[in-house]
């Protein structure tokens, strides 16, 4: 027996791509019901024949986003959508919370701010503070995106990361790099992952972009978790690594408006910065 709907789904336009509309209809039909709903009903409600349905809900419950539930034949919403909302929840009350240190520390430098979330691999450039007589040329759009091992950004989740996770990140991607300074062995890698967490911020040396240098340090939530990093880029001959304290008050600024509190993680204290 299952959970009556509580509401109906709100209406939306038709996708391109039967399958998906399907695999939506399914999905919009399960968010109207607070327990599990039958194969039955779920086929009713959506106007599917059961075995389509079922062949779309077996291919969500692979993917995660649908669980099945205590009772055979039975599926509800699964935790793949919990974490999905997470990354995005994350991301919005992230990028609120940083865009006054974001403001306040381009206008103490005068230099480029970049605010950047993980995804997958990449970093996606989220947010920006700048102004046209930083005298550099925007490198990374805001919606833009790089890979983790060529930044300083990225560099901060790597050096979150297992040392597991970091040598299948190497596997997969193959370290490619983009100049002549990119870091495309693993043991240099690990040299520099080490580093960053020694000081307590990363840096970029025109490893994506000649030209370009960059560091950032981590912006972390209320269970210490890295959820984005915060990074200054200058023209390579401009950076001046003394910004790296105020950097870092920064990130701890926008880290204690998530709910941050020191002794969260157990990564290092950072260090002085050093040439």
């Amino acid at each position: 027996m299952t959970d009556r709907p509580t509401k109906t789904a709100a209406p939306r336009e038709k996708t391109a791509i039967q399958v998906i509309e399907r695999m939506m209809n399914l999905l919009d039909t399960l968010a109207i019901h607070t327990g599990a709903v039958s194969l039955k009903e779920l086929a009713l409600s959506t106007r599917l024949h059961p075995s389509t349905a079922h062949r779309i809900l077996n291919d969500m419950v692979v993917g995660r986003f649908v669980d099945r539930g205590d009772q055979p034949g039975t599926y509800r919403l699964g935790m793949r959508l919990l974490e999905l909302g997470n990354l995005v929840k994350a991301r919005l009350s992230v990028r609120e919370a940083a865009m006054e240190p974001m403001r306040e520390l381009h206008q103490r430098t005068g230099q480029t701010v970049n605010l950047s979330v993980r995804q997958g691999d990449e970093i996606i450039y989220v947010e920006r503070a700048y102004s046209e007589r930083s005298g550099m040329q925007v490198v990374r759009a805001i919606g833009g995106r790089a890979p983790l091992h060529l930044t300083s950004s990225g560099k901060l989740f790597l050096a979150a990361d297992d040392p597991r996770v970091v040598r299948a990140y190497a596997t997969r991607t193959g370290l490619a790099g983009h100049t002549r300074n990119s870091i495309t062995d693993l043991p240099k890698l690990e040299r520099e992952l080490s580093m960053v967490r020694a000081r307590g911020y990363a840096r970029d040396n025109e490893e994506l972009e000649m030209g370009v240098r960059c560091i950032a340090a981590s912006v972390r939530d209320d269970s210490g978790r890295v959820v984005a990093g915060l990074s200054l880029s200058a023209p390579a001959e401009r950076m001046n690594d003394d910004w790296a304290s105020d950097l870092i008050s920064a990130a701890q600024q926008i880290s204690l408006q998530l709910g941050y509190t020191a002794g969260a993680d157990t990564a290092s204290a950072p260090s002085r910065p050093r040439g």
